[in-house]
């Protein structure tokens, strides 16, 4: 649990970190003056003065902050100002550290596959040279399922079907179908590394039509691992991919709550992170990366999302101004971004009170570390 308290902080450490000084360079080279550059969320536990600069480092290790001169809409009559420069500089200038972060993503993916990347594979790609530790994991398990009632759950990995290897998503759903009544046997690895054996009768489940299933939804991952350009490319590939897949998922969340249809998606706060930190730590350094990698994409999507106190909350305000061609009533701004911040404070804490109350035997573990 330690380890994995660690880990999560250096992870969020170096995204922030990232984004933060996509933030400093561009204000920087449009002539704004940055006064301070802090990792972590005040209080100060340490601070250096380097030029106009102030760089800190502080207590809560959960974000970070560049203080730019004139970012409250004041001084706008001072060249290093904020305040003073124009519409696309303020928009470079807000819009970079969420760039950094997807250009972080596409490095940490590049790198991963050069070293091998964990990657849902189909039927045809289990025997590309390219392949290696093809894995059978369950990812879902249907309610009220022979599989839920014998206790399987997402995350466990398949490794025998009846003595046989798992070795393909085929294999195992053929072997189910031509032993419609009778006991499959699985040995299973649990996601803290331990090992149990189960006998499962297949039957019929509402979402499964006429064939009697287990109730699980399988899929089959391998490390995938490519030579220097080529893992360039695929890095590429993969960040596209997955920034616009995270941007409709989020689209997704906001159209059911103005629908009235609830959450699409589950949101994880800070302790739901921590703990999917723990789980790609357990399965190995690549998943690790590859987690990062997403986190990364995540923090760029969020951080753009057009809401007060945010990077694209604060966008918008820009837009306004350049339409009205005339400051903002910069009161009214301040005020409604300190209410947007407060709000998510709010959703944080609602969140986190979530994520620890799921979070099976979570207060012991802390208790542990201590």
């Amino acid at each position: 649990m330690f380890l994995t308290i660690v880990i999560f902080i250096l992870i969020l450490s170096v995204l922030v970190f990232v984004h933060e000084l996509g933030h400093f360079l561009v204000a920087r080279k449009n002539g704004v003056r940055v006064e301070e550059f802090g990792l972590g969320f005040p209080p100060r536990l340490w601070g250096v003065k380097k030029g106009d600069t102030l760089y800190s480092l502080n207590l809560i290790p959960l974000g970070g902050f560049v203080r730019l001169k004139g970012e409250d809409g004041s001084l706008r009559d001072e060249g290093d100002s904020f305040a003073s420069k124009p519409f696309y500089a303020k928009g470079l200038i807000l819009a970079a550290g969420v760039l950094m972060n997807i250009v972080l993503a596409f490095f940490i993916f590049s790198a991963g596959y050069m070293i091998g990347l964990p990657t849902a594979l189909s039927d045809e790609e289990l025997n590309q040279p390219q392949v290696s530790q093809v894995k059978i994991r369950v990812v879902g398990v249907a309610q009220n399922s022979p599989a839920a009632a014998a206790g399987l759950v997402g995350g466990d990995l398949l490794l025998e079907v009846n003595g046989q290897p798992a070795v393909s998503h085929a294999q195992v759903t053929d072997y189910v179908k031509q032993n419609q009544d009778q006991p499959i046997q699985l040995k299973v690895q649990k996601a803290d590394g331990e090992v149990k054996d189960y006998s499962i009768i297949p039957a019929n489940i509402a979402e499964a039509g006429p064939d009697k299933v287990l109730g699980v939804n399988i899929l089959q991952t391998g490390l995938v691992r490519y030579g220097f350009f080529a893992s360039f490319y695929q890095g590429l590939l993969t960040t596209v991919g997955l920034l616009w897949r995270i941007i409709t998922a989020f689209y997704g969340l906001i159209a059911g709550l103005i629908t009235g249809q609830g959450l699409a998606v589950e949101l994880s706060g800070p302790i739901g992170v921590a703990v999917l930190t723990g789980q790609a730590l357990e399965m190995g350094f690549s998943y690790l990366l590859q987690f990062a990698g997403l986190l990364s994409l995540n923090l760029a999507v969020i951080n753009f999302f057009p809401f007060p106190a945010l990077d694209g909350g604060r966008f918008v305000f820009a837009v306004i101004e350049k339409i009205r061609r005339r400051p903002n009533n910069q009161q009214v701004e301040n005020v409604i971004h300190n209410l947007g911040f407060g709000l998510l404070l709010l959703l944080i804490a609602v969140i986190t009170y979530r994520d620890i109350a799921q979070s099976t035997g979570f207060i012991d573990r802390i208790k542990s570390i201590f």
